[in-house]
């Protein structure tokens, strides 16, 4: 039943006769909230409402939640379910939803307190919007529903969207040994008197008509309740934050403190982090080693809503105090300090519900929906309404700003963690934050919107369903930074941006130390640091031999440099890219002696054709050369791996002040997935060229890995160079259908079906653990640029075992060794190994052919182009070989001591 649908005449009755008459009765749909001051108050309600509705033969469900004593127990015609509300506002909202769906039209329900639910979420924000979603639900399936709430604990915000949701609301107090009742809502009824004080004298319900009593009734009741009155004007979350403050100042005064302090400042800090922090163990008991109440105080007053900050936030607030407390001094003295807000995850799912979508959400945590009613939240989030009282956040956060440009980051609840990166998987976005303060403020909001809806993009649902996260609520806070840099005329940027890795698995010799950590630098904006940038490279180098590089020659060294600068055109308030011979043009403030070598040769060239600027090119070798910084760099992330009891991946952006010195700002730290195994697999002594598919020294990624191969997808280097640009995107569908295909569960045969119905059948699915793929191909896997390697994306990988990219000869396919970026930390995760092949190198063994001229009776079928709807163009099909090698042993093995790895049969065949 509907709104419109809402009926006066099918009514039900309280189980108390007078207090019908005052009501006109219930009716059907309605939700019935009363507001008492003692719980035992509104027990008295319960009992007779039972007993009427179990007189009518009704269903009676009790919500069992709170901490008090139960006011039902099981019966005839009265089931009782507990709920834990400490799984938090989602798991418990959704259980509910549930609950209601299974019990269908006509079921009535008593509920707990909605009051206790402050204990288990710290926020009235959340306790408001449980009420939103669950009220209308309960009136459109014919149902009557009476839930108890505390209103002194409850801010006049929380008590007001309550009211406006609610159908009947009634207040009960006591004074001088007498109930009295009062209406304060009841929908579509009417009466002189409804809306009065009642006295509950025996079975009646007295309206108190005489303003004298009236008035000394209200009285009495503000003098009993003045001392909770300024404090009842505060959310639950702030009252919890004004403890805190009261505790510090406690402390403050020695000479008054109460023995008990310590352990209180101990229990109210614990409270704190798990509504603030995280409720991952290991996260949290960083934050407690770390974090002071003074630090979480601080952080409140940056935040925007209520709830969790989330895990991209927590891992930069904790590695800065990790290097304040354990760091050489050296550190704290080259760290600049941050200037970030927060935006509490409560915000996530005030948006949902603000704009009707719960029920889409709902459909979505349902296995056969998963993928489908996930895209339809996407597109729908992209255009929704920010609730008013975050907009109202929202505009002064803008005032702090100013016009400086601020980057808006995910900052989920499982982003960051221990066990999930979720690199790349969610939108941050540069707001270049120019314009009047309202058109600043539609920037931030569109920002805002187009990450929550990120939540639902195909690669993040595919990334929680591998990550068995797909039943877990995943809210999302945001992390909202000033945008270090500098104006340089109308572009604004950092000197340069840099990813940092605790520990290199990726050293490409053996005389390197894989403990000293790494670097990926770039100039200008961090994009290019953490992200495969089409025709573009970083600087990848190792911190214990920076001078190292993995090139044969300066040719090599220029070649696969950064070539484009990412920057924020102030001007045309979007972000920007600019070739480096551009800004150099155009700028002549930039800092090249501190990143980047002259290039005499290039810059004799160009004059001699005319252009007179100088030729510059980013190796960062200036910058490597400075033992301060690489001294930094490594104390770094040595110290935080050793807090971390783990190796780490950073981000950090570099400053140099007047006199050349560096300094950084830390922006992100999270724990970092590691691949393979300790010990390395004894390698054989001889192959023969029948045997042996590629082999190379160094190049490769995962650790120790010993893995047998089932499958091979090999993309023809040459013949993939010869395809449209379109057929080339039909390769990386081709590729993904076949990825697809591994999953147990996923019937290939529908062929014919699109791509978004076979992605649907991978839901509750796994990876067939007999069907190892490799994949190998020519340049960059995952690239945005079809002519630079195949661009797939994530979800078209995912279940692969190993990836191989090959640098063809005589082209511009060359493999990006991508360690450090967010296609790496999918890699890892994953337990995807990665090979980087140049064949033209005297360390490199690749017979392209082997497999074509040993396996042809183990080709397999390609599967159609079910998103294009067509079969697979022939030109397509030539370039790809897909194999199953049923009868034989693929051995891919590597030793990252002695950087070795080989693909090889261990037996060749025809034998």
């Amino acid at each position: 039943m509907g709104i419109d649908d809402y009926c006066p005449t099918v009514r039900v009755s309280t189980g108390l006769e007078g207090l019908d008459e005052v009501l006109d009765g219930l009716r059907i749909g309605d939700n019935v909230v009363w507001r008492v001051e003692d719980l035992a108050d509104y027990r008295r309600f319960i009992r007779p409402f039972v007993d009427a509705a179990k007189q009518q033969g009704r269903s009676i469900i009790y919500l069992r939640y709170g901490q008090h004593e139960p006011f039902l127990t099981d019966e005839p015609n009265v089931r009782v379910v507990d709920i834990d509300a400490l799984g938090g506002f989602e798991g418990f909202t959704r259980e509910v939803y549930q609950l209601i769906s299974d019990h269908g039209s006509g079921a009535f329900y008593v509920c707990d307190c909605l009051s206790d639910l402050l204990e288990a979420w710290a926020t009235d924000y959340m306790v408001g919007n449980f009420f939103r979603v669950v009220c209308p639900y309960l009136f459109e399936l014919d149902t009557v529903a009476y839930f108890a709430l505390l209103p002194q604990r409850h801010s006049h915000t929380t008590l007001a969207r309550i009211r406006a949701t609610t159908q009947v609301m009634i207040d009960v107090r006591c004074s001088a040994e007498e109930l009295h009742v009062q209406p304060v809502k009841v929908w579509q009824r009417y009466s002189p008197t409804m809306f009065l004080p009642h006295r509950w004298l025996d079975d009646q319900f007295v309206p108190v008509i005489d303003s004298h009593d009236a008035t000394r009734l209200q009285a009495e009741l503000e003098r009993r309740h003045q001392s909770q009155r300024q404090r009842r004007l505060l959310d639950y979350w702030d009252r919890l934050f004004l403890e805190a403050t009261e505790v510090i100042a406690s402390r403050a005064q020695p000479h008054r403190q109460d023995p008990r302090l310590g352990e209180r400042y101990e229990q109210v800090k614990e409270r704190i982090l798990n509504v603030l922090i995280s409720r991952d163990a290991r996260i949290r008991d960083l934050a407690s080693r770390y974090l002071e109440l003074e630090d979480l105080l601080a952080v409140r007053a940056r935040m925007v809503s209520s709830g969790t900050i989330g895990g991209k936030a927590v891992g930069m607030l904790l590695a800065r105090k990790i290097l304040q407390y354990e760091g050489a001094q050296q550190i704290g003295t080259r760290l600049e300090p941050h200037d970030s807000h927060y935006l509490g995850s409560d915000a996530y799912y005030a948006y949902i519900v603000h704009n009707g979508w719960w029920p889409i959400l709902m459909r979505q945590r349902c296995a056969g929906e998963y993928y489908s009613a996930g895209r339809e939240l996407h597109q729908a989030m992209l255009s929704g309404e920010m609730p008013p009282e975050i907009r109202t956040e929202l505009e002064r956060l803008l005032d702090h700003y100013g016009q400086y440009p601020i980057l808006v980051r995910s900052s989920s609840l499982h982003e960051d963690g221990f066990d999930n990166a979720f690199a790349g998987k969610y939108e941050s976005i540069f707001c270049v934050n120019q314009g009047s303060p309202e058109q600043r403020l539609e920037q931030l909001e569109e920002a805002i919107r187009r990450i929550y809806a990120s939540t639902m993009s195909e690669d993040a649902l595919v990334y929680r369903m591998q990550r068995g996260l797909a039943d877990q609520e995943e809210p999302m806070a945001l992390l909202l930074q000033r945008v270090n840099g500098r104006y340089h005329g109308k572009y604004y940027f950092p000197d340069a941006a840099a990813v940092g890795i605790s520990r290199n698995i990726f050293v490409w010799d053996s005389d390197m130390d894989p403990s000293a950590g790494m670097l990926r630098l770039v100039m200008g904006l961090g994009t290019r640091a953490v992200d495969r940038i089409g025709g573009d490279h970083a600087c990848v180098v190792g911190l214990d031999q920076p001078s190292k590089r993995p090139f044969r020659d300066r040719d090599d060294l220029y070649r696969f440099s950064q070539h484009q600068v990412d920057v924020l055109d102030v001007a045309a308030n979007e972000l920007a890219t600019l070739s480096l011979r551009d800004l150099t043009k155009s700028d002549d403030d930039l800092p090249l002696s501190r990143l980047a070598e002259f290039d005499r040769r290039a810059s004799a060239q160009a004059k001699s054709m005319g252009d007179t600027s100088a030729v510059w090119r980013l190796t960062f070798t200036p910058l490597l050369r400075d033992k301060g910084f690489v001294d930094l760099a490594r104390s770094i992330l040595r110290t935080l791996e050793e807090a971390y009891e783990h190796p780490v991946d950073i981000e950090l952006t570099i400053h140099f002040d007047a006199d050349g010195n560096s300094f950084v700002n830390l922006v992100q730290c999270r724990p970092l997935p590691t691949l393979g195994s300790a010990i390395p697999r004894p390698m054989p002594a001889e192959l023969s060229p029948a045997q042996l598919f590629f082999a190379t020294q160094g190049h490769f990624m995962g650790g120790n890995i010993d893995l047998n191969i089932e499958r091979v997808v090999h993309v023809d280097g040459h013949k993939y160079s010869q395809l449209s640009t379109s057929q080339k995107y039909q390769v990386a569908r081709i590729v993904g259908a076949i990825n697809r295909s591994l999953v147990t569960g996923f019937d290939d045969r529908n062929r014919s079906a699109p791509t978004s119905i076979s992605v649907e059948a991978e839901a509750g699915a796994g990876v067939d653990p007999e069907a190892r793929l490799l994949l190998i191909g020519p340049g960059r896997w995952g690239t945005s640029s079809p002519e630079l390697g195949v661009p797939v994306r994530f979800a078209d990988i995912n279940n692969v075992a190993a990836l191989v990219e090959v640098a063809e000869l005589g082209g511009d396919l060359i493999p990006d060794l991508s360690y450090g970026s967010h296609f790496f930390q999918d890699l890892v995760e994953s337990g995807i190994a990665y090979i980087a092949l140049f064949p033209a190198d005297s360390d490199t063994t690749y017979n392209p052919h082997w497999l074509e001229e040993g396996a042809a009776a183990c080709r397999q079928e390609l599967p159609l182009d079910a998103s294009a709807h067509e079969p697979v163009d022939p030109e397509v099909a030539a370039a790809i070989n897909y194999y199953a090698i049923n009868d034989k042993t693929l051995r891919l093995v590597s030793d990252v001591v002695a950087q070795r790895m080989l693909c090889y049969l261990e037996e060749p065949f025809g034998i």
